[in-house]
């Protein structure tokens, strides 16, 4: 989720974790006992039908979904990456979508919606992307906000059912490390954790956070797995 385009000023994450939070699979099983049933907002139905709507132009492509896209420079990255496939960039915050920087290619939509409805509405209408993104997404690093983080959050087994190649990037490794340990709790491996190439991150930045990270001297972090 981007949220600046300071390059080069960074401070590494701080918190009063020193490993994986210690209630974290305890949190993660009670959302398998009781799903998550939080009403979905009419905005976030409206976006998800504009989106579902716009699938229709190309509808055997294979679709990428990139959440928490920010101002759309990872969608439009993406975009031209995969030109043969359909990219779908998805930020809550009005004012990130309005700075997206640059035109998108035809194969890109950027929408507004939270990701909390906005996953469990893909689910329900069957979506299955060939691949999702969830690149810096916001690390909540106090220990009191762990339920906060995607994979303690009730609304990740509904993302994780939507399936295909899950890449998720971080300049936090703990929080990879927790995402790493929550999915092979709930039986998804083998995962992939591994340090992003310095010369990948120099050439071609998926983010600006990503860029603006790399440039402060901090290591960035990629978890992969094959949902």
């Amino acid at each position: 989720m981007d949220r600046s385009s300071v390059v080069g000023d960074s401070r590494s994450i701080q918190s009063n974790q020193q490993g994986p939070h210690e209630r974290l699979l305890d949190i993660v099983k009670r959302h398998q006992q009781h799903p998550f049933r939080k009403p979905i907002a009419a905005f976030n139905q409206a976006a998800f039908e504009h989106a579902s709507q716009w699938r229709q132009q190309r509808p055997q492509a294979p679709l990428i979904l990139d959440a928490g896209c920010g101002v759309g420079v990872s969608t439009r990255q993406l975009a031209l990456q995969f030109p043969e496939h359909l990219v779908i960039g998805v930020d809550r915050s009005e004012d990130r979508l309005s700075r997206r920087l640059g035109t998108l290619p035809e194969n890109a939509l950027l929408v507004r919606a939270d990701l909390v409805d906005f996953w469990r509405l893909a689910e329900q209408a069957g979506w299955q992307p060939e691949r999702q993104y969830v690149l810096y997404p916001n690390p909540y690093p106090k220990a009191s906000q762990v339920k906060l983080r995607w994979h303690g959050h009730p609304v990740f087994p509904s993302m994780l059912t939507l399936g295909g190649r899950l890449e998720s990037r971080s300049n936090w490794l703990l929080y990879l490390e927790e995402m790493a340990l929550v999915l092979e709790f709930m039986g998804h491996s083998p995962v992939e954790l591994s340090r992003l190439p310095e010369t990948q991150l120099a050439a071609s930045p998926l983010t600006p956070f990503e860029r603006k990270y790399h440039l402060s001297g901090q290591p960035l972090w990629q978890l992969c797995i094959n949902l």
